[in-house]
């Protein structure tokens, strides 16, 4: 039977892996991969997390089932840290957490929650977005649409996209990006979540929030506004968390779906049904990064070290930014550019072309998606120069 299958290509990410460590090109840089990179190119494990895993190495007394819900103690921390310490959303018991497999995971939770649940409903998603939304839901037999996000300057599209958030059909899920949007990096201002909010109030569209990033755009807190005033005032939404940037803890798969109702009662009969798609899908989620989460979260001093941690990675990708603006201005191209300083998170959606994107590839060895996304993580004071020299001659 197996011959009938047919061979499909790659992931275009994967591939620029594997072309990347080809590649012998001792300038070579690698723009590709979405991963927190230090200053020498590393991925490097977090302190707090390191000092959390030796605390766990030393208590750890059983590696028994955690659960379809996974480790309550690690939604015990992931609920204040998306929701907010004092939430009024909390207080009434309108949220819950479960634990997942990633950010990925907790998607293709939410995707077949709604599947099951919500059957007829279909997904809406931004132009672009992170390329396995593309995969996820139609996985899950739900129907895709896009809404615009980025113009032909490739500058944010808000009016764009606000006028097909209103033509969305009634009770519709809409898939917003909390903060540091991939790929583009480019987010709403505190203004235009309230525009958004009034949309889908009058629309009484379902939000589903993909949060991959908390941390990495102003700060934990002012990453989560979006999230926080959709769940304070609207009577129900999704939102799916992610643990792997922020704590670094990439694979160790460790995310969270947080599903918010409008009361106590009805928070404890979508949970229960939330309970079953997590056991029909893989049973328990893995438990050593939740672990990780709940370790540090719990501990006031490994809490504060984490939270410094973050501060400097954050602060590093945005000054990279500005300072990748600043290394193309001998060339007169730093207002063309200036786009990558405004945007936020790891991945700046720079409007270079493919024919570009091939060109960086093929004569200088500086590897990204052919969308033009670049992850601002593999930029370095050493490579800056390099690269705003091969920018300027591919334009």
């Amino acid at each position: 039977m197996f011959e009938q299958i047919e061979r499909v290509p790659g992931d275009a990410i994967l591939g620029l892996i594997e072309a990347f460590k080809k590649d012998t090109n001792p300038q070579k840089v690698d723009l590709g991969v979405g991963v927190y990179r230090d200053a020498q190119g590393n991925t490097p494990v977090m302190r707090a997390v390191k000092e959390a895993e030796a605390l766990l190495l030393k208590n750890e007394t059983t590696k028994t089932y955690i659960g379809s819900h996974g480790d309550p103690r690690y939604g015990q921390a992931i609920l204040p840290l998306v929701l907010g310490a004092s939430s009024p959303v909390l207080e009434a018991g309108r949220a819950s957490a479960t634990q997942s497999p990633g950010g990925t995971g907790a998607l293709r939770l939410a995707a077949d929650f709604i599947a099951t649940q919500l059957p007829g409903k279909d997904v809406w998603v931004s132009d672009p977005t992170w390329p396995n939304h593309l995969g996820i839901f139609p996985a899950a037999g739900l129907t895709l649409h896009k809404y615009p996000y980025v113009d032909a300057e490739n500058r944010l599209d808000f009016g764009g996209m606000l006028a097909a958030l209103k033509q969305i059909p009634e009770g519709d899920v809409v898939l917003l990006h909390a903060c540091c949007h991939n790929p583009t990096g480019f987010d709403l201002s505190r203004e235009q979540w309230q525009q958004v909010l009034e949309v889908v109030k009058e629309r009484d569209l379902l939000p589903l929030v993909d949060f991959a990033y908390q941390g990495f755009g102003e700060g934990l807190d002012e990453d989560a506004y979006g999230v926080r005033l959709l769940a304070e005032n609207l009577d129900e939404m999704i939102v799916t968390s992610s643990c792997s940037k922020n704590f670094g803890i990439y694979c160790e798969r460790t995310g969270c779906l947080i599903m918010v109702a409008k009361n106590a009662e009805q928070m404890e009969n979508v949970r229960s049904q939330v309970a079953i798609v997590a056991r029909e899908n893989y049973s328990n989620p893995p438990a050593h990064g939740g672990s990780i989460v709940s370790e540090i979260m719990n501990s006031a001093e490994l809490a504060a070290i984490w939270r410094e941690e973050l501060t400097e990675m954050r602060d590093r990708i945005n000054g990279l930014r500005r300072q990748f603006v600043e290394a193309l201005k001998p060339y007169g191209l730093d207002e063309k550019y200036a786009c990558v300083a405004e945007q936020r998170g790891m991945f700046s959606y720079t409007g270079l072309t493919p024919e570009q994107v091939d060109r960086l590839r093929d004569e200088y060895g500086i590897y990204m998606v052919r969308s033009g996304r670049a992850n601002v993580a593999g930029f370095s004071d050493e490579n800056l120069p390099y690269l705003a020299k091969a920018i300027a001659a591919v334009n």
